[in-house]
């Protein structure tokens, strides 16, 4: 009875998550895929999302790593408000997170730009790192609170200066969580919708990227819709396949 009373809700689980995955491979077009995925607007879509993607990883680690640091090492006050700020994009409605891009650094926003941002490929890099930095920051604080500390106080000892314990000692030692969190933080940008659709609008070959792609084509071809969403479904695969000795065991 108890292996029923378990069983049956973790089968309803996997089912949840199983079976949508399985009609969208029942009702991929096979044989056309090949001619589906290079058309060039498909192309375009998919160089634009990696593009933006990995222009917002690069953001995400120039500004999380820091910042991870900061929350994982310093007693600073109000570091618990700091942090609870920055995983909110986590559970923000992704179109809530666009809107408040705009009041930031639109025309007239909060934050004056000499340049404009919104509804250019630049600011559907932004709109990608504000969603998919959280997820890094976690990753890499996680890392950093796990990490054995005497190794580095006996680098310390034999007189390695700051720079030369987070390289030879800190880093090869964080290395798995920074792996990881690098992971998801660019498969969370390479799927972002709403706020770049908010932020950065859904101009072809500028800001639509593959998952603005599969919207709009969605509206027209079915067929073609399915086969994008094969493609980004095949990237999260290899993203998770990837993680599979980090998150998995």
């Amino acid at each position: 009875m108890r292996r029923l009373a378990v069983g049956v809700p973790a089968a309803a689980a996997a089912a949840l998550v199983t079976v949508p995955l399985v009609g969208l491979l029942a009702r991929a077009p096979w044989r056309a895929l090949p001619d589906i995925v290079t058309r060039p607007a498909v192309l375009e879509a998919l160089w634009l999302s990696l593009g933006c993607s990995l222009a917002a990883l690069v953001v995400c680690l120039a500004l999380g790593v820091p910042l991870a640091w900061v929350l994982a090492r310093s007693r600073l006050p109000g570091l618990a408000v700091v942090r609870a700020v920055v995983l909110l994009p986590m559970v923000l409605p992704p179109v809530v997170g666009g809107v408040a891009l705009l009041f930031a650094f639109g025309r007239g926003g909060v934050v004056p730009l000499p340049f404009t941002l919104p509804f250019t490929t630049a600011g559907a890099v932004t709109a990608e790192a504000f969603v998919a930095l959280p997820f890094l920051v976690l990753a890499v604080e996680a890392g950093l609170r796990q990490l054995d500390r005497r190794y580095e106080d006996a680098a310390a000892a034999l007189g390695a200066g700051p720079w030369a314990r987070f390289r030879h000692v800190t880093l090869p030692l964080l290395g798995p969580s920074l792996a990881a969190g690098a992971a998801v933080c660019w498969a969370r940008a390479l799927g972002e919708f709403g706020a770049t659709i908010t932020f950065a609008g859904s101009l072809p070959g500028r800001t639509r990227t593959l998952p603005l792609a599969v919207y709009t084509t969605l509206q027209t071809d079915r067929d073609g819709a399915i086969a994008l969403s094969l493609v980004l479904l095949a990237l999260s695969v290899v993203v998770m396949a990837g993680l599979r000795g980090r998150w998995t065991r």
